[in-house]
């Protein structure tokens, strides 16, 4: 792992990633400040944007994601918020692993760490979107106690189990990551995303392109699988808390995850999203962000 390249496979493929990244990046819509944060399993890259004296607030990117993810957002967010948004440690993007991840344990370790470092105090809003997500309620778990609210956008797993059809989809692109199955796999999850027309599939087809130059890039990692929260963890999230579901997510059915959380943990605070599926953030940007907005600054 001490190559000059790692995780690339070769500097050559370093090179050709980071290029497409930092053009993406000039698309960033608000001044910021770009760190590397050393903590025991790496790098981390962190984005900070909007004033210093505003309360913190952490963005968690999905699978295969980063911080370039929350481009639809940054410009509200950090009207407000004096905002961290992540390359995660162990997955595409700027960050640099020196130990694999082995557990949810890994990544609050990771994150805590990482808080410490940033000098974060016990005021944090955490946010995390699909995998994100995920690991926003294994830490919300773990470290209630630095946190001052908590949104969940269309976390992976974490309330009941995703399809069947989702995940056989999802695998395959993975261990193929070729333009035919990332496509198929994008097109599907963010189906709304693409029936907005010429914009919504240039979106898409720039998340398609990311997805394929990754897996030609960047060495294979093993992926920690998000699990589902048990009852009693569920009640546990004593956090002012914030769910949020497109009605037509294809992970799982939005209707049986708001059942769900309205019957074992009727504390947390569940949206559906119209017309939006697993593009949330994106087909529906204008709304989620107000909604975020107006759930983090209601006393």
């Amino acid at each position: 792992m001490n190559t000059s390249y790692h995780p690339f496979k070769s500097e050559k493929a370093r090179e050709e990633y980071l290029n497409f990244y930092d053009k993406h990046a000039a698309q960033w819509p608000v001044c910021s400040t770009n760190k590397y944060i050393e903590t025991s399993y790496g790098r981390t890259f962190v984005r900070i944007s909007g004033p210093k004296d505003k309360p913190p607030l952490v963005l968690l990117p999905g699978d295969t994601e980063n911080s370039l993810s929350w481009i639809p957002q940054i410009a509200d967010l950090s009207k407000h918020y004096r905002t961290y948004a992540l390359d995660n440690i162990y997955d595409n993007g700027r960050s640099i692993y020196n130990r694999s991840l082995k557990s949810s344990k890994d990544f609050t370790r990771w994150l805590n760490e990482l808080f410490n470092t940033l000098h974060l105090e016990n005021n944090i809003t955490l946010i995390g979107f699909s995998y994100g997500g995920w690991l926003t309620s294994m830490y919300a778990l773990a470290r209630p106690k630095k946190l001052n609210k908590v949104v969940l956008i269309s976390p992976s797993s974490t309330v009941i189990q995703p399809r069947i059809r989702y995940l056989i989809i999802a695998i395959i692109a993975h261990f193929f990551p070729n333009h035919f199955f990332s496509k198929l796999m994008v097109y599907w999850e963010r189906k709304c995303l693409v029936k907005q027309g010429e914009k919504g599939r240039a979106k898409a087809d720039h998340m398609i392109e990311e997805l394929v130059l990754a897996g030609k890039c960047f060495k294979k990692r093993k992926t920690v699988i998000p699990t589902i929260l048990s009852d009693d963890d569920l009640q546990k999230l004593k956090i002012p808390l914030l769910y949020l579901i497109g009605e037509k997510e294809v992970l799982y059915n939005a209707n049986k995850v708001v059942k769900r959380l309205n019957t074992i943990a009727p504390q947390i605070r569940t949206v559906i999203i119209p017309n939006a599926s697993h593009d949330i953030t994106h087909s529906q940007a204008t709304l989620v962000n107000k909604i975020i907005l107006d759930f983090l600054q209601k006393n």
